[in-house]
């Protein structure tokens, strides 16, 4: 019987495909497995039982990655799940800013007592006057599984495309529509674009990438959006190119005491993901990776230890064993299990952190344990059946 709790609320419609060998708890200090949305877990100390953290959505800076590394906590997202939800939200975006909605929105709002309000907006619509997006280009840096939603349906909206992704995978090469252009320098998309939006991961390499220096090198009047993280662009650059003229709307999911409420800025409440299909789809995602991870020992999606797989175990035993990825280690693993023929073994790893797995079809003691654990260099061992 495996124990699964929750910080946050999840979707039933993924926690109900938890079979009758799962029962979630309440104490964390119970729980094989916790699911998670936004709950920050920096300071959460977690029992020697807990394998893993499965976060029903991309983001994981609420999680402590390496902390969790260290105690061979496998960290999984569901990349993806979320991305219709996300794409939807930036096209709503677009089409915000260039028609002027917000501004039209709020108009009438402020003018909801007056009397002849049909016959005086007929006046007052001229300054809300915008423009089409057929037509226009549009930027899209990163081209992961948001990203290249938001170029392919943008190509359907008439736009041009230009796309920018230095670590374009093949899958998502082969999603993105022939007719989005594929830039190897982001400045040419600063250099052309009407309409940018930004889709990358934040990491020290990408914080504050949309600085000064860009946004000097944009279109005047350009219109940028931040669905992604705030803390890829320096906030305080975008507001002055804001009140300059530079950019005509930021337009950010991530409200913050800078730019909520400024003129210039569209501002939403982190609504990216806040759709039930999103939600399901990610609670779904999170439920099948854990229960494989569980009960298989594969690792899919993970962001602090590698991808392995090894699909259903038909040997009589498999072991996981998390470990450092230093020299000698497969060497030491496999002299101490030389006591059978090994049916299968994978071995991958990511920076500092491996992952082995290792079928036998031999009895397996306690002390064959106890030998992998006493290996300089690793952190757990899973016998998983």
């Amino acid at each position: 019987m495996y124990k699964y709790a929750c910080l946050n609320a999840i979707s039933p419609k993924g926690t109900d495909q938890f079979s009758d060998d799962y029962q979630r708890t309440e104490d964390l200090q119970e729980a094989d497995a916790i699911l998670v949305r936004s709950a920050k877990m920096a300071e959460i100390e977690l029992s020697d039982r807990t394998l893993a953290v499965a976060r029903a959505g991309a983001g994981v800076n609420n999680i402590p990655l390496e902390k969790y590394a260290k105690q061979g906590v496998v960290v999984f997202n569901t990349p993806g799940a979320n991305a219709n939800s996300v794409k939807e939200l930036v096209l709503a975006g677009m089409l915000n800013a260039a028609r002027n909605m917000s501004q039209g929105i709020r108009w009438v709002l402020d003018n909801e007592s007056d009397a002849n309000i049909s016959k005086d907006m007929e006046k007052a619509k001229k300054a809300f006057v915008g423009h089409e997006l057929f037509g226009k280009k549009l930027g899209v840096i990163g081209l992961g599984a948001i990203g290249c939603m938001v170029a392919n349906a943008a190509v359907e909206l008439g736009m041009d495309v230009y796309g920018y992704d230095p670590y374009l995978s093949t899958t998502a090469a082969w999603n993105i529509s022939r007719q989005v252009r594929n830039t190897k320098n982001v400045d040419e998309i600063y250099e052309n674009c009407d309409f940018i939006t930004i889709h990358v991961p934040l990491l020290d390499s990408t914080r504050e990438m949309v600085n000064a220096d860009a946004i000097s090198k944009m279109k005047e009047g350009v219109v940028f959006l931040n669905f992604a993280r705030d803390l890829l662009v320096d906030e305080d650059a975008m507001l002055r190119a804001v009140g300059e003229g530079k950019v005509f709307r930021y337009v950010t999911d991530f409200p913050n005491q800078k730019t909520a409420g400024k003129e210039g800025v569209i501002a939403t409440p982190h609504l990216g993901a806040s759709t039930e299909e999103a939600e399901e789809n990610c609670a779904k995602m999170a439920v099948v990776e854990l229960t494989d991870f569980l009960e298989n020992g594969n690792i899919t999606h993970s962001v602090n230890y590698p991808a392995c797989s090894m699909g259903v175990c038909k040997a009589k035993h498999r072991i996981a064993i998390y470990h450092k990825n230093i020299p000698q280690m497969i060497s030491q693993i496999t002299q101490v299990l030389s006591f059978t023929n090994v049916a299968g073994m994978s071995n991958t790893s990511r920076g500092e952190y491996a992952y082995t797995l290792v079928d036998i079809d031999a009895d397996l003691e306690e002390e064959t344990g106890r030998q992998l654990s006493a290996i300089d260099g690793v952190i757990r061992v899973r016998v998983i059946r």
